[in-house]
């Protein structure tokens, strides 16, 4: 089977085809020819995800998943969730990003925080959603190398390492995305 996955950001194509099995061959937005940056008008990350699994499905009527994933922290009612990309500017910095974060939550005891991935699923003429969320919290300071984003600074729960500080194998096993994606690669194994 093939699948579009509506993505540019090269890191998540990688985490997302480390995870799919082999009979399914992703295909990604550059792949299909898409160049366009779909626009993430939504209030919300699930109308995100929608948004656009449905620009790919009507502009190239080809079955696909999107997903779109945010960061929510408990201090700063939820922020920077569904304006987690461009939370220090439509640049779309994670550099910048994370250095809004710390600071805005310099002075703050309270640092839980979560991760939310919802992936739209446009499978013939049916929609599907999946959620995934990973529960933690923001660190003082960056650590590790790997992954991208906001990885630097969330510790999930039960871990005394960040995200960047884990392997792929390792963050896929507990992550926001990771959980989604499983849930979709069953429903596509069904």
């Amino acid at each position: 089977m093939n699948l579009v996955f509506a993505t540019h950001n090269l890191n998540k194509l990688k985490e997302v085809q480390a995870l799919m099995p082999s009979t399914i061959k992703l295909l990604s937005l550059d792949d299909i020819g898409c160049y366009d940056e779909i626009p993430e008008t939504a209030e919300t990350i699930e109308g995100n995800a929608i948004i656009k699994a449905n620009f790919v499905k009507d502009n190239y009527k080809l079955d696909c998943f999107a997903d779109d994933t945010g960061l929510e922290v408990a201090a700063l009612n939820g922020a920077p969730g569904v304006l987690s990309a461009r939370y220090a500017g439509e640049g779309k910095n994670a550099e910048d990003n994370i250095d809004k974060l710390l600071s805005e939550l310099e002075d703050q005891e309270n640092r839980a925080a979560q991760f939310k991935t919802v992936i739209a699923l446009n499978l013939e003429e049916h929609q599907h959603l999946f959620m995934g969320t990973c529960k933690g919290s923001i660190t003082k300071e960056r650590r590790g190398e790997k992954g991208f984003g906001y990885d630097p600074v969330f510790q999930p729960m039960g871990s005394n390492r960040t995200f960047a500080q884990m392997d792929l194998d390792e963050k896929s096993t507990i992550s926001h995305r990771g959980i989604a994606l499983r849930d979709l690669i069953d429903y596509l194994s069904q």
